[in-house]
């Protein structure tokens, strides 16, 4: 068994403090019975997030940075064929507009309800609709749009955005191709077309008579081709949403119940010298651990041994 566990750790005083007071023997345990493998480094500004690369990798994938074709394989999740067209997932999302910068609202704060959302993609899809793609809906946050100018560009995870500068994330890179800049255009473009558009529409007014947050722009993520998904790895999402929402006792919590649950089954199969892999991942990089054959005085050795997980997760 293979574990991919992300959102394993934060850049934040409050997540440090959270992890040196948390009690988690089964990942000590863990970090003491399996060996490391060669770290991933990156840091907290790469547009993919470092579990989409380790998951990525194990699936075979062809892309890079900000350019894995997740979409593609959430369409097919959502019985939505995208046929041999680049897909890439639109999330209606609202945009703070602050003195210093504008951050992006967790979408799943907007409670968007299948009718609202509806009403929204009617309004916005005939921008988006035209000779190389075309926008499909598959539920309140997630559109799907397939578009010739989507096999090549580059865009950053939503969680990289949730709650900070947004700025951060739309600037292109220096060494983007001609094509790449082309296209990143046309994305802004129809971004500040819909922005436009949602602007006093009847839904958002709605919204923000009940004092609902409006829908006043669109997230772009995940673009590329549809590859196929070969990686055999469990990934468990459990500390995300605590984690963008800065709920560190939540997040407290449901490390807890993961060491307590998931973590103890894998201690148990490590025991049992079967096969077993862990792969932590934080904002900037992630760390797998593999299971090795271990001698009886190896075994009985361990046992007097611990490795303290804040060490290993505040690193990543």
């Amino acid at each position: 068994m293979h574990l991919l566990l992300p959102h394993a750790s934060a850049l934040s005083e409050a997540s440090t403090h959270t992890l040196r007071d948390l009690s988690l023997p089964n990942l000590s345990r863990l970090l003491t019975v399996l060996q490391a493998d060669t770290p991933d480094r990156g840091d907290e500004y790469t547009l993919s997030l470092p579990h989409e690369r380790a998951l990525a990798q194990a699936h075979g994938w062809q892309g890079g940075d900000g350019r894995w074709p997740w979409a593609a394989l959430h369409a097919k999740t959502d019985r939505i064929d995208t046929g041999t067209q680049p897909c890439g997932l639109l999330t209606p999302v609202h945009w703070h507009v602050g003195r210093e910068h504008i951050t992006l609202a967790d979408p799943a704060a907007l409670d968007l309800s299948a009718d609202e959302s509806r009403a929204l993609f009617d309004a916005v899809q005939p921008l988006f609709n035209d000779d190389l793609g075309a926008l499909t809906w598959a539920a309140p946050l997630r559109w799907y749009l397939t578009h010739e100018h989507l096999a090549d560009l580059p865009c950053a995870s939503i969680d990289r955005v949730i709650g900070r500068n947004v700025d951060l994330w739309l600037r292109s890179d220096p060494q983007a191709s001609t094509a790449q800049l082309a296209h990143l255009r046309w994305m802004r473009r129809l971004q500040n077309e819909v922005q436009m558009l949602l602007h006093q529409h009847p839904v958002n007014d709605a919204r923000e008579a009940r004092g609902a947050l409006p829908v006043n722009s669109f997230w772009l993520s995940g673009c590329g081709r549809a590859q196929a998904a070969t990686a055999t790895v469990t990934l468990d999402e459990r500390l995300r949403a605590p984690l963008l929402a800065e709920d560190w006792a939540g997040w407290a919590e449901a490390w807890r119940t993961l060491d307590a649950t998931v973590l103890g089954l894998l201690v148990s199969r490590a025991d049992r010298s079967e096969p077993v892999s862990i792969t932590l991942c934080g904002e900037r990089g992630c760390q797998r651990y593999d299971g090795v054959p271990r001698s009886l005085w190896r075994r009985l050795g361990d046992r007097f041994k611990a490795v303290e997980p804040h060490a290993v997760l505040s690193a990543l």
